[in-house]
Parts: C-alpha cells; sequence; structure tokens
C-alpha cells in the first residue's frame, strides 16, 4: 500500500496558484509553479521550458515552498 504523506503534506501547507516550488526531481531540485492545486492534485509548470505536469498529491512528497520575506518592498 502506498503512503498518503504527500496528500497530508500538500493540505497542510495549502498550496495555492502562484506558489513557487522547489521539487525534488531524480536527486535535482527544479524550480516550478503552481499553477493550479486541490485536495487532491496539482499543476505544475518546471519553469524549463517544458510543458506543465499533473501530479497526484500523493507523488508530490519532497518539496520546499518558497516563502518571500515580507520585509521586502
Amino acid at each position: 500500500m502506498r503512503e498518503r504523506r504527500g496528500r497530508e503534506k500538500l493540505l497542510q501547507t495549502a498550496l495555492e496558484a502562484g506558489n513557487v516550488l522547489e521539487i525534488n526531481i531524480d536527486g535535482e531540485w527544479v524550480s516550478a509553479l503552481v499553477l493550479l492545486a486541490n485536495d487532491d492534485s496539482v499543476i505544475l509548470d518546471p519553469c524549463d521550458g517544458s510543458i506543465p505536469v499533473v501530479l497526484q498529491a500523493d507523488e508530490l512528497t519532497e518539496y520546499r515552498l518558497f516563502q518571500a520575506d515580507p520585509s521586502w518592498n
């Protein structure tokens, strides 16, 4: 049985369209823009010229969410 960690993590961070993530693909961290997100899946633009990808929540297991410093003006 497959673990559901990705779904739990996705719900905990409440990903939204416009978020910038770093996702781990084959051991390399790649920047990606969240185009659409819901409780079950997310559509990401990998920002590398390739087509956007759809991931089920349980497939999005390792990522870092970019959060801008609010003092930047």
